[in-house]
This record gives structure tokens, sequence and C-alpha cells, in this order.
């Protein structure tokens, strides 16, 4: 029998709907949409703290996660979004101090994970479906706030002598810009190093024409003439915006959760070896619908959509709710044939916006599987369906087991060819054959199926196992695995999942792996005498000034 394991600060629930936001509102009017922060002070995730300034803890990125999936899925006709802030004189102080002070190490990370997948997909949003993001910052932007206006395509801050932009939390904290601050800084906005280390140090950041100067803002407008400007850009921006496109509405998830695991539609969450493992499990569709010939959208009961929006629940699910589960085991089950008629339609439809945004959603969820810190092993078994899309499953996993059997195959599809990059910007078949140019070139174009064997010597699996040593070789696996230190083994796979050129994205999440990582437990942030520990206090932070 399998247990869900206890979830160490309650179970976190991650859907959410506009009719319940609490702390953004969204509006659209044709083209122009506008979120705007409005953060409820004392309706945070969970007592002990207050969000002041409109500051932000988990449940606020939930809802900006939310809106941001919405518009492209339900307002498909919006070309421009502003983000902005419905309270005066303040855009967005950053991430709650408290929150953080008062959390686990281990939320911490996390919460700075899916804060920078937020942000990561509203660049994805202003890249690949149409619609530009803007900051209007109507007041200081500081830390965790600035770092969502450098998500956006442009930056536009106020000019009322007071109004300023910042990363303090070197000298106010002790730790890091978390949700990749530094990093777009440098590598995206492209601010000189010099000056980027002189603004990272600042408290109190640089306001104005100086913030215009240097790059931190695109354009600095007086409070007279702040709205009407913001508007007329986004306006300019935006244009008719997409007029032929019909949005769909996402239904909710509601999966069923029991001792025995989490259960949707499509996916299936179990939980064995006391809690420590996890099995996820994928039903392949069983029937197709054809896609309308006139242009309009499925609703978000068609298959690739909802699966998908399942597995990226489950995901988070495993990261905050579950973190004693070190390994997951990543099954599917179903016709291969299905599968590779679905990827049939979704390289078909390519050129159709709602096909476009659905294959942009499936590249953002198995993002997510590459940046979960979890062992996961892909066991390819009878019943097994990884072809096509489903086998960039088991490109991403640490390891991938194959059951020899003429009955069990794989299959590459034109998705495996550049459909679903990696945050290194390389395929998953590329990124595991990174020495081995020709072959993965060969492979990318070859539509046969594999049996175990041959999958082994293409290097598409880890290891092929006969059908008497299938039972022990995935126990032994399993139990070496959950046995390891789960602190060395984040590392390890962080640095051996993303093989080949470093991208901002890579830069990011490296630095939450290793950097974030290792700077939210020393002594000088969050040890009794650390910045994080008393911020907020008379007293002042005392460091330890060794360098390591």
């Amino acid at each position: 029998m399998s247990t869900a394991p206890e979830t160490t600060q309650g179970p976190l629930s991650f859907e959410t709907h506009p009719s319940r936001y609490k702390h953004i509102q969204l509006e659209t009017e044709g083209s122009v949409a506008r979120i705007s922060l409005n953060i409820q002070e004392d309706k945070g995730m969970r007592p002990g703290y207050q969000l002041k300034l409109n500051s932000y803890d988990l449940s606020v990125d939930i809802e900006l996660a939310d809106a941001v999936n919405r518009l492209r899925f339900e307002h498909p006709e919006v070309a421009c979004v502003i983000i902005s802030s419905a309270q005066e004189g303040i855009f967005s102080s950053g991430a709650n101090i408290f929150m953080l002070g008062s959390s686990t190490h281990a939320f911490k990370v996390n919460f700075c994970k899916y804060t920078n997948e937020t942000r990561l997909g509203i660049e994805d949003a202003t890249e690949n479906d149409g619609q530009t993001y803007i900051a209007a910052l109507n007041g200081i932007a500081s830390g965790g706030g600035y770092e969502l206006a450098l998500a956006c395509e442009k930056i536009f801050l106020v000019d009322d002598r007071r109004s300023a932009v910042s990363l303090p939390e070197v000298p106010y904290l002790g730790v890091l810009p978390g949700t990749g601050g530094l990093t777009r800084v440098v590598d995206k906005r492209k601010i000189r190093r010099d000056r980027a280390d002189i603004f990272c140090t600042l408290a109190e950041g640089l306001k104005g024409k100086k913030a215009k100067k240097w790059n931190f803002v695109d354009e600095v407008y007086p409070l007279s003439r702040f709205n009407t400007e913001v508007e007329n850009q986004a306006r300019e921006i935006a244009g008719t915006g997409h007029p032929e496109r019909q949005g769909i509405a996402l239904e909710a998830l509601t999966p069923n959760v029991t001792d025995e695991g989490i259960f949707y539609r499509h996916v299936k969450l179990t939980f064995q070896n006391a809690g420590r493992a996890a099995t996820l499990e994928i039903q392949a569709p069983e029937e197709l619908p054809e896609l309308p010939t006139d242009g309009s959208p499925l609703d978000s009961a068609w298959y690739p959509i909802r699966m998908f929006r399942e597995l990226d629940d489950a995901l988070i699910q495993l990261r905050f709710n579950f973190p004693q589960v070190g390994l997951v085991s990543l099954k599917t089950r179903g016709d291969a044939a299905k599968v590779l008629e679905l990827d049939r339609q979704l390289i078909e439809n390519q050129s159709h916006w709602f096909v476009q945004k659905v294959r942009h959603h499936i590249k953002r969820v198995l993002k997510r599987l590459d940046l979960s810190a979890k062992s996961f092993f892909a066991l390819i078994d009878e019943g097994s369906c990884f072809a096509g899309t489903f086998l960039e499953l088991a490109l991403a996993a640490d390891r991938t087991y194959m059951l020899e059997s003429d009955d069990v195959k794989i299959a590459l599809s034109e998705m495996n060819q550049g459909s679903y990059p990696m945050s290194n910007g390389l395929t998953r078949l590329q990124t595991r054959l990174l020495g081995e140019t020709e072959r993965w070139e060969t492979l990318a174009q070859s539509r046969e199926s594999f049996d175990a064997p041959d999958a082994e010597e293409e290097g598409l699996i880890t290891l092929a196992v006969d059908d008497l040593d299938w039972e022990d070789e995935i126990r032994l696996a399993t139990e070496e695995r959950i046995g390891l230190s789960p602190d060395s083994l984040t590392g390890m796979e962080a640095s051996l999942r993303f093989a080949g050129p470093e991208t901002l994205e890579t830069k990011i999440f490296g630095r939450l792996s290793a950097w974030q990582n290792w700077i939210f437990q020393r002594p000088n942030a969050v040890g009794p005498k650390g910045a994080l520990s008393l911020y907020g206090e008379p007293e002042s932070a005392e460091f330890d000034y060794n360098r390591t």
C-alpha cells in the first residue's frame, strides 16, 4: 500500500481563478490588458507576517502565474499587457522578508524557483505568444518588484523625485536577488558590470534620469503625464491586437487527492518507499478529435493542454508539498500510435495560434521537469508509449531503463527535433548526445521504432534490462538513489542536466541551485546575527568577514 508522505507546511494549492484573486486585478480592454498589484497586507499565505508595501509571497505569485496563463488562452486577442500597481507611490517592495525569514530553507529556494519560472513565462509570452509585457513603475520598485519589471520588454518609471528601482538584497539581507535579477541586469539589459556593481550594492537604488541613463529603465515620465504616456506606449505596441483569435476557458483540474496519491484525468501521482519515492504515470489519449478547419480552437479539455496542465500541477505539488520525495519514476501507458497521431496534429496545425500556444505550454512544462530538484528515472516497460512528445519525458530523465521485449518500443517524431528546447537552448536529444553530432542529427530524422538493445546502442536510453532482472534492477536502483544525500544529488543533477552552452536561463537556475542554496544557509544571512534573521529589528547584523 502506498501512502502519501506528510507535507511539511500544509498542502498548498496552485490552482486559482480571477474570481478568487486577493492580490492582483486583471482587466482587459480590446488589445490591451492590465495586471495591477494591489496586495492585501493581511491575506498572506500563512500567519506571521503582513504583506506591507505591495510585498508578495507565494500566494501572490500563484495569482500572477495564473493571470499570465489565462491571458494566453482566455484573452488571446490581447497584444500588450501593462503590469502596474494599484497602490499610490509603491510598485512593489519585492518578496516579503518576514515570510522568507520564517520559511524553511527548501521553501525559500522553491519559492525563488517558482517565482523565476513565472518571470520566464512572461518573457516567453512576449517572445512567442504575441503578448508584449511592459512595466509601469508608478512608485518604488525594489528587490523582487524590480525583478518583475526586468521580466518585461519595456520598463517605464515615474519621475516624482522619490520613486526608484533597486536590488537591495546584498546590502540589506546578505543574500542575492534570487529570481534572476543579477543575470537579467547584465545579460538581458546589457548593463555594464561596473555600473551593475554600484547598483546592486546601493540599497536606495537609482531614480529618474540616472536610472534611464544607465539603462535600468527605458523611459522616465513626470507624474502628470505618466499614465497617459504608458497608455500611449501600450496602444502603439498592441496596435489592433489579435481580433481573429477566439479564447477558451481554462477548466479547473480538481484532482482527487487520497492517501494513495493525487489522481487527475490523465496523470496520477502515487508514493512508495515510505514516501521517499513517487511514480508519475501518464495515460495516453484514446481518441483525438480533429482540429476545426475554420481557425476556432478546441476547448481546454483537448488532450495535450489538459494533460500537460495536470503534469505541471503535479510537478509543483511535488516540489512544495512533498519535499521528502527524492526519486520520481516516470511511466506512460497507452497506444504509442495515438501519441504519434497527436504529434501529427501538433505539426500539421502549427500555424494555428491555439496549437502554437499549446506547443509552447508543453515546452514550459517540460522545462519545469528539467528544473525540478528531484531525481527522475524513466521506466519503459510493457504498456509504455514513450514516443514523440512523450519520449521527451524519457530524454529529460536522469536515467532511462527499458525492458527487453518484442512488445516494448520507443520512437521519435518531428516534435523531438526542436519544438521543446531546454533552458540551454538545445533539444533534449541534442543535449544527451552532445559529443555525437552526427548521431543525434541522424536520429532526429529517424521515424523508425527502437527496441531496447537498439535504443541502448543509439544512446536513447541508459540501460536495456531483460525481464528476469527487471524488478530487481529497478528495486536496487531505487533503493540506492533514495539512500544518497539529497543535497549532493541536487547539485549533481543541476550540473549534469544542462550540458552545452550557457544561457540566461541556465545561469539563473544554476545560481538558484548552488549560490542561493548555499547563501540561504550561511550564518551571515540566516544565523542568529544574520541580516535576514535581524531584518526589521533594531539590532544590526554581524558578519563573519572571512571569504570562502
